[in-house]
């Protein structure tokens, strides 16, 4: 069994081994376990329970990340996305009053959209279709969100009647706290130390707990739990014509979320063809789609490639073995959900401010000299955190990109794809300034 999964996981070819690819797992689940005690702590905010949350972020981290090593046979693990957690919350159930069920449905749906067009080769077309300085502008701006929720989290940036937003007050034990573990989370992150982000919340906890600032109640945790949000989502609701641009963007968003995690893991791992083209494309978008469905049969949003993988390639991961690794370990995970609740915002805050920040890295990616590319990526990243919205940000990106390089007379037939969905886009944005 052994010489048949070495051949299997072309060890020999990959120039690996056992030792390696385990701990190449343990490395990426380790940067990468934040996600069990993050995610719940958004997604709850949209009325979910938190320990079913916990659960359901373990499992469909689990399966994915599985899933992706055994059929894919890539070292990339797979979690519930952040920013698209928070478009989940905060835009979908929270602004547009929509239930965590019926949001669940329009995931599912999403899912079910990618896999049929994976199948049908579509998804393909779509990710090739999408200028790349869109997508590094995609990441900055959800960088940007997120880091935007985490500083109001952290109490650092508040509402004021006159400017919208001010700095918060600094002598608030909330946002002290905070502020020393993020602190805490850079200098481990600047000395290499793995699991920063985990250690950081950990601490900060431990810290809120011995000075008084949290309270915590007991709640069930584990597998028994999924029963609150398993297989509790409303597709029938889904279908509804005003939920068409949510299940929209939670398919392009981690669209742009793949192609971002595939081009980097590979690229780390040295992995691309020769051609540049990522082989075995199919399989590791399937078990993406694939993923994205079992977390909303569980209780979760949308589940992508997370780009934290990088880390375990660098500790030499370069089989589907390490992912498959980082999946045990998160079931491993599950035994925390009687446990999350003692997590206060001030230990998720800094967090979420240095997941945001790590994603502004794409920005040297774009071409800011050209007017062509600099404005539709500038409107993308500034839009996403401004409006609280994805959709927006990428729609106006797309839109912009369309119409500048149709007035520069630059228009493409082979870019016929890029147009129809500015098309898509401006019909959305039309709709919405009717309704």
């Amino acid at each position: 069994m052994r010489i048949f999964l070495e051949r299997y996981f072309e060890f020999s070819r990959l120039g690996t081994n056992w030792r390696t690819e385990v701990l190449a797992g343990v490395t990426t689940f380790l940067t990468m376990a934040y996600i069990v005690l993050v995610n719940p702590a958004i997604l709850a905010q949209s009325g979910m329970p938190l320990p079913a949350v916990t659960a359901a972020t373990c499992l469909s981290a689990a399966l994915g990340s599985i899933l992706m090593g055994v059929v894919a046979r890539y070292p990339i693990a797979l979690a519930p996305g952040m920013g698209l957690n928070a478009y989940f919350t905060y835009t979908v159930c929270i602004k547009m009053h929509i239930p965590w069920q019926t949001a669940l449905g329009a995931v599912f749906l999403s899912g079910t959209v990618f896999l049929l067009l994976t199948a049908f080769g579509i998804r393909q077309l779509i990710l090739r279709s999408i200028p790349q300085e869109l997508y590094a502008a995609v990441a900055c701006g959800i960088g940007l969100f997120i880091a935007f929720i985490g500083l109001t989290k952290a109490g650092l940036v508040v509402q004021s009647p006159v400017t919208l937003v001010q700095l918060g007050n600094i002598k608030d034990p909330t946002t002290a706290l905070s502020l020393l573990g993020l602190g805490l989370m850079v200098a481990l992150e600047i000395w290499k130390i793995k699991g920063s982000i985990l250690i950081g919340v950990l601490t900060v906890t431990a810290a809120a707990w011995a000075l008084g600032l949290t309270h915590w109640t007991r709640a069930g945790g584990g597998v028994q739990s999924l029963t609150a949000t398993a297989f509790k989502l409303d597709i029938p609701g889904a279908f509804r014509v005003g939920l068409l641009e949510i299940v929209f963007v939670f398919f392009f968003v981690d669209l742009f979320d793949n192609l971002g995690t595939l081009v980097a893991v590979t690229k780390r791992a040295g992995l691309l063809a020769a051609d540049h083209s990522i082989p075995r494309l199919n399989r590791i978008l399937f078990a993406d789609a694939a993923a994205t469905v079992a977390g909303s049969l569980t209780g979760t949003s949308t589940v992508t490639s997370y780009v934290e993988s990088t880390a375990g390639v660098a500790a030499g991961g370069r089989s589907g073995i390490t992912a498959i690794v980082t999946g045990l370990l998160f079931l491993v995970a599950m035994v925390a959900a009687p446990f999350i609740g003692i997590v206060p915002s001030a230990a998720t805050a800094p967090a979420l401010i240095l997941v945001g920040s790590m994603m502004l890295t794409t920005v040297t990616e774009i071409r800011w000299t050209e007017p062509l590319v600099a404005v539709p990526a500038f409107l993308t990243v500034i839009l996403i955190p401004l409006t609280y919205s994805i959709a927006n940000g990428l729609g106006f990106g797309i839109i912009a990109w369309a119409v500048l390089h149709l007035a520069a007379g630059k228009l493409s037939r082979r870019d016929w794809l890029l147009y129809l969905l500015a098309a898509l886009f401006l019909v959305r944005f039309v709709y919405l300034s009717a309704s």
